[in-house]
């Protein structure tokens, strides 16, 4: 119900496409993430896109490291719809072999797959096929010359190894590309993007790579990827977790929400709970979260467990609950339209959300609200 436009500016940015998904210029930042089966386990691989799709995910990475590998890609892309992005080190032949099978990306360092006779046959390949590179650096795995001159990894460094890979695809004149910078430490990542972004124009895809388990990466993601999303820099993310790729799909719409830079699915309002609750707040909340997963529509949904700004909090939301003694108050549209039965709040709510949520888009097809 929040009318309230993001103040973010976004920093300009050439424009490409993934599959069908378009990423940079003034498209909506988009979600991915990465699959962590074995890519030669074709079944679970699958069934895992499935997983990520069905939560909102607009692209997906999976890593082929070998030529195994590559035949097992050709027979994912076959039962997938979301753009999938080949992840590949080294071997180029592995890169013509995935475009070939109708990779929409390949993320790819052109300095780390060999000779310029090489580079120029996955780059023409891509260019012939017109499927876009992701170049990715990685404070962890900088080239040698540039640890021994930097002594340790800082943004000037890891600028300088993607400059160094955006110049082999400017010398061949290609320019359908993305560029990530990533760090495990918030603030080198962070000043590598927002210097990186002042010096080229393509598209930066966002990171904190390797940020930790589920709570703690997200907390670090948050923080890093809000930083630069607030200064109007990113056009696509992916939350790096050792969690369930499900998991980051759900962290990074999580972010784009709480910036009001893109909206799917229910925001829950929810107090931490004290003693004045009237009912159970947090195992509310957590059951209705897990129950409406499949909801897209973008609601706000405050669920306030006493009277002391639960009416405040429902007025300005789609709907709302302010608790009280044996039934709280029911709010639509700002008004307070029923009183709810303490006992049996879940399945009513639920009842009650899918309904508006039908009423607002009755095919359930909303995929982003870009404010």
């Amino acid at each position: 119900m929040s009318s309230h436009a993001s103040p973010i500016i976004r920093r300009k940015s050439r424009q490409i496409m993934v599959g069908h998904v378009p990423v940079g210029g003034d498209a909506p930042i988009t979600v991915q993430t990465m699959t962590n089966t074995r890519t030669t386990d074709v079944a679970a691989t699958v069934e895992q896109i499935r997983r990520i799709e069905r939560v909102g995910a607009d692209i997906v990475r999976v890593s082929v490291p070998t030529m195994e590998a590559a035949e097992a890609f050709r027979l994912i892309k076959e039962q997938t719809r979301i753009p999938v992005v080949a992840d590949i080190h080294f071997d180029y032949r592995i890169a013509l072999k995935v475009a070939e099978y109708g990779a929409d990306c390949l993320r790819i360092n052109p300095g780390n797959i060999g000779n310029e006779q090489r580079v120029r046959a996955v780059v023409d390949c891509a260019r012939d096929l017109n499927i876009p590179i992701r170049i990715g650096v990685n404070g962890g795995s900088l080239e040698r010359d540039i640890q021994e001159k930097y002594g340790e990894p800082t943004p000037e460094a890891l600028v300088e190894s993607a400059l160094r890979h955006v110049d082999y695809l400017d010398k061949l004149d290609f320019q359908n590309f993305k560029v990530s910078v990533k760090a495990s430490d918030v603030f080198l990542a962070v000043g590598a993007y927002r210097l990186l972004a002042q010096q080229i124009e393509q598209p930066l895809h966002l990171g904190i790579t390797e940020a930790g388990g589920f709570r703690a990466g997200a907390v670090k993601s948050s923080i890093g990827l809000g930083m630069l999303l607030a200064d109007g820099i990113g056009d696509t993310l992916r939350i790096s977790l050792a969690a369930d790729p499900v998991e980051e799909v759900k962290v990074g719409f999580d972010i784009l929400k709480s910036l009001r830079i893109r909206s799917r699915g229910i925001n829950f309002i929810a107090c931490p709970s004290c003693s004045r609750q009237e009912f159970d707040v947090i195992g509310t909340v957590n059951e209705l979260e897990q129950r409406l997963e499949d909801i897209i529509t973008p609601l706000d949904v405050s669920i306030i467990g006493c009277v002391v700004n639960g009416p405040g909090e429902a007025l300005v939301s789609d709907l709302g609950l302010a608790g009280a003694a044996n039934k709280s108050a029911f709010y639509e549209g700002g008004q307070r339209v029923d009183r709810l039965d303490n006992k049996d709040l879940v399945p009513t709510l639920e009842r009650r959300i899918r309904a508006r949520a039908a009423m607002l888009d009755p095919d359930n097809q909303i995929q982003v609200d870009e404010r």
